[in-house]
C-alpha cells in the first residue's frame, strides 16, 4: 500500500502511521459503541448504535483514502452485519433482547445496561478491523464481499472477547460469551 495523506493534506503517513491511526480509531469508536448501547431507550440504541459505525467507516474511508458515501456506507456495514450474524446469532440475540429488556422496569434497564454496551462495542470493534483490513488490501466500498472475511471476522471476535475480558471485572463472564 502506498503512503496516504493526513487530514491536513501535507505530510504523507507511512502504513504504519495509518494502521495505528485506523487502530486507534477502532478503539475510540468501539468504546462509543459501548457508550450508546447505555441509551435506555430500546431501538434508539440500536440505532445510536448504526450511528457511531457509520461515522466510524467514514473516518476509516478518510485514513485510507477511500471514497465514502453514505448510503454505500449504510449498505456495506448491513451487508457485514448479515455476514456476522450467522457467525455470532448469540450476539444478535443478546442485542436485541438487551435493547428490548430496557423496556420493562427496573430490571429490565439494569439487566439491558449490563449487557448491550458490550456487544455494541464488540460488533463495532469486529467491523471496524474488517475494514481496516479491505481498506489496507486496496479494496473500496464498491468491492466489498464480507464472505470473504468470516475466518477473519472470528478471529477478530476472538480478539476483541480476549481484549475485553479483563477489563469487564465483574461482568467477565458477560465478556467472554458475546460472540461480538
Amino acid at each position: 500500500m502506498t503512503t496516504q495523506s493526513t487530514d491536513s493534506g501535507n505530510t504523507p503517513m507511512t502504513d504504519e502511521q495509518t494502521e495505528e491511526a485506523a487502530s486507534q480509531l477502532v478503539d475510540r469508536f468501539s468504546l462509543w459503541s459501548g457508550a450508546a448501547g447505555l441509551i435506555p431507550v430500546p431501538l434508539i440504541d440500536v440505532v445510536a448504535v448504526g450511528g457511531v459505525q457509520l461515522q466510524m467507516l467514514r473516518r476509516l474511508s478518510e485514513i485510507y483514502g477511500v471514497p465514502f458515501t453514505d448510503n454505500r456506507g449504510k449498505s456495506v456495514i448491513a451487508s457485514l452485519a448479515g455476514a456476522i450474524i450467522p457467525a455470532s446469532t448469540s450476539t444478535t440475540t443478546a442485542m436485541t433482547f438487551g435493547s428490548l429488556i430496557k423496556g420493562v422496569p427496573g430490571i429490565g434497564s439494569a439487566i439491558g445496561a449490563l449487557t448491550m454496551p458490550v456487544y455494541s462495542a464488540g460488533v463495532t470493534y469486529v467491523i471496524g478491523r474488517v475494514f481496516m483490513k479491505h481498506f489496507n488490501s486496496g479494496g473500496s466500498l464498491l468491492d466489498f464481499n464480507p464472505p470473504d472475511y468470516r475466518e477473519f471476522i472470528k478471529a477478530q471476535q476472538a480478539k476483541f472477547k480476549r481484549k475485553s475480558a479483563p477489563s469487564a471485572g465483574a461482568s467477565g463472564s458477560a465478556a467472554g460469551t458475546t460472540g461480538a
